[in-house]
């Protein structure tokens, strides 16, 4: 009996456990919105039927009961938290007025019509929010250890090493230390194609391992993943008002207490100045209340930039405010960084060139040799290179690092001669002869190649050109700007030579080379005073600065430094630069939509105001018309979404 007896009490506890999960997840404002407009659409059919007048009125009632709940909330909390009148103290004073008049489908039509417009908002901000909701069931709950436990990927530390089997998502950022397979970055990229990824290569949180089995050493805990990250901009871009947004706000807190002034003096001067009659003026002001609702022109601006931003994040841009959005619009030059940015970032070796007699193996052997202790960017790319011909890097000791010009150390199998590898400064200052290069050097310069010069004792025993690869879609990106009345130049800290070559490969006419951090920066301030509006677009932490001071700054996401990303104000998380006329087209964009809502919205509003105080609107009519120019407006923004 007593199993019974606990079975039915759990069994009531689940139920009720069930029941309030369901109550707190019902969107009660769109119920009672539903509602609202069934009663209405009732009561209007059941008004030409013969039935009793107590019942019609009775649904009206319901009516305005159910719509007017989260009216009155909103009107309330203006005046408390708010201390102004906003739009839904208009609507209530607006449908007060009517029941007072003794038109009840005219009060429900009002309270439904204005939640209906609401609910439509609602939709349009949801809608362009769903990459996010999307990005966040995909964030990774948890991650397993090598000894195959399982823990919460807020308890994983820095430097853990995590396995991933196939199937699974990457729970943290880090690097490859063991296995081989595709990885899908869509998440992270926007590209649906899944990359190769081995040992060595970085991986993201929320990425799709498809296909092998990966051990994951953590580089970054979950509060910092690029996941994380992407998810806190967008948060941060939604809730971030474009200057369009913060006028028309600015302008609906002073823009209702006034329409409610004129409203009260049109009825009681509208009697003294006509002689009609109290009701009549009172008609007119309950009129003109109702269409100087600006629901039309307030939310005009948010949906068109939720919906640019949400359809953007879909593509892997990362815009993180409407302001930034809208100041693409105004930009008349983009500065471009160069390395990582037009190009790849990946240098490679393009050529050898022996000298005096020496062989293009004996180059890259000492060449190696002496960059295995380098920590420059360029040494991984010899050591790589050797390493693919099947060379062995020679045996050197007393290695010397020389700052900006490249490394010395002694060889120990060629009685201790000193090796150089470097630029013509290196060679230079070490007494090295560089005669019979200097032209083959400028030659390689010219073709946008840095030029890495080996030598033993006092003679140069060769050179290695190496290239860094340029995106295939950046002349089509530099062409689509153009066409857009966009001005491109580059500002690099490579030689010029090097610059001057890829500018004019991709058609930008202005260059500037050899450009350290500061001079960037100095070269973005003398644009901004020249154009007003500069957007700048780099990678590296050295671009950090001239990011912070253009007006929008665009970092390359996916392989750009976390102190970029963070300064910059757009990040292209698919590093597709092909991106940013699409972002600058889409700014343009969103600005028409916004004008074109906002024109609408005004004249509905100027139209049917004038029409009112005339007295040739009714009531239904303006409800109607001011409903009708709301929807269109939302409709009109949403279109946003699938056009980003």
């Amino acid at each position: 009996m007593m199993e019974n007896e606990n079975i039915k009490n759990n069994t009531c506890c689940e139920l009720e456990a069930k029941t309030s999960t369901i109550i707190k997840h019902v969107n009660w404002k769109k119920l009672l919105t539903y509602v609202a407009g069934v009663c209405v659409v009732l009561g209007f059919i059941l008004s030409f039927l013969p039935v009793g007048a107590t019942l019609v009125t009775a649904i009206y009632y319901l009516a305005i009961l159910s719509g007017g709940i989260y009216v009155v909330k909103g009107a309330w909390r203006g005046l408390s938290k708010q201390k102004f009148l906003n739009i839904d103290f208009l609507v209530v004073i607006a449908s007060l007025g009517a029941i007072y008049l003794g038109e009840l489908p005219e009060a429900a039509a009002v309270i439904f019509f204005f939640s209906l417009a609401e609910a439509f908002e609602e939709y349009g901000i949801d809608r362009s929010r769903r990459a996010l909701q999307a990005l966040i069931h995909k964030s990774p709950q948890t991650a397993t250890l090598l000894d195959g436990k399982n823990i919460a990927v807020s308890e994983v530390m820095i430097g853990q090493i995590v396995s991933v089997r196939p199937g699974e998502l990457i729970p943290l950022d880090g690097k490859i230390i063991k296995g081989l397979s595709a990885v899908n970055e869509a998440t992270i990229t926007g590209e649906s194609i899944p990359k190769d990824k081995r040992e060595g290569d970085t991986v993201f949180a929320g990425t799709l391992n498809e296909n092998g089995y990966l051990e994951i050493e953590t580089t970054k805990d979950s509060k910092n993943s690029t996941f994380s990250k992407i998810i806190a901009l967008i948060e941060q871009a939604q809730k971030a008002k474009a200057p369009t947004q913060e006028f028309i706000d600015r302008f609906a807190k002073y823009y209702t207490p006034s329409v409610v002034a004129i409203a009260f003096l049109i009825t009681l001067a509208g009697p003294l100045i006509t002689g009609d009659s109290f009701l009549v003026w009172l008609d007119r002001a309950i009129i003109l209340l109702v269409i100087a609702c600006p629901c039309a022109l307030v939310i005009s601006t948010p949906v068109a930039i939720t919906s640019a931003i949400g359809g953007a994040s879909r593509r892997g841009v990362l815009i993180k405010g409407g302001k930034y959005l809208e100041e693409l619009k105004r930009v008349k030059v983009i500065a471009f960084d160069k390395t990582g940015t037009l190009t790849l970032g990946e240098p490679y070796i393009s050529d050898v060139v022996a000298f005096n007699g020496f062989t293009e193996e004996q180059v890259l052997e000492d060449a190696a040799g002496l960059e295995q202790f380098s920590s420059h960017p360029l040494a991984k790319s010899i050591l790589n290179f050797a390493k693919e011909k099947g060379i062995s890097p020679h045996g050197m000791q007393n290695y010397q690092n020389i700052a900006g010009k490249g490394g010395r150390a002694t060889c120990m199998i060629c009685d201790d001669l000193e090796h150089c590898v470097g630029n013509l400064k290196l060679m230079d200052s070490h007494s090295v002869s560089t005669k019979g290069i200097i032209d083959k050097v400028e030659k390689f310069e010219k073709e946008g190649k840095t030029v890495v010069l080996v030598s033993e004792g006092q003679q140069i025993m060769g050179a290695l050109a190496i290239s860094d690869k340029i995106r295939d879609e950046a002349k089509e990106t530099i062409t689509q700007l153009r066409t857009l009345g966009v001005e491109t130049i580059m500002l690099t800290g490579d030689n010029q030579h090097t610059a001057s070559y890829v500018a004019n490969n991709l058609g930008i006419t202005e260059v500037f080379g050899s450009l350290l951090p500061d001079e960037k920066v100095n070269k973005i301030q003398i644009l901004r005073d020249k154009h007003s509006s500069v957007v700048m677009v780099g990678d590296g932490v050295n671009d950090a600065p001239s990011l912070a001071l253009s007006n929008v700054g665009i970092a390359m996401g996916a392989k750009g430094s976390d102190v970029a990303i963070e300064t910059a104000d757009i990040a292209l998380m698919n590093d597709n630069i092909l991106n940013i006329p699409q972002t600058v087209e889409l700014s343009k964009k969103t600005i028409k939509t916004v004008k074109q809502n906002i024109s609408a919205a005004l004249l509905a509003k100027v139209a049917f105001l004038i029409l009112a105080v005339f007295g040739i609107s009714n009531l239904g009519i303006a409800i109607a018309a001011d409903t009708g120019v709301a929807i269109l407006v939302i409709l009109n923004g949403l279109r946003l979404f699938k056009k980003a």
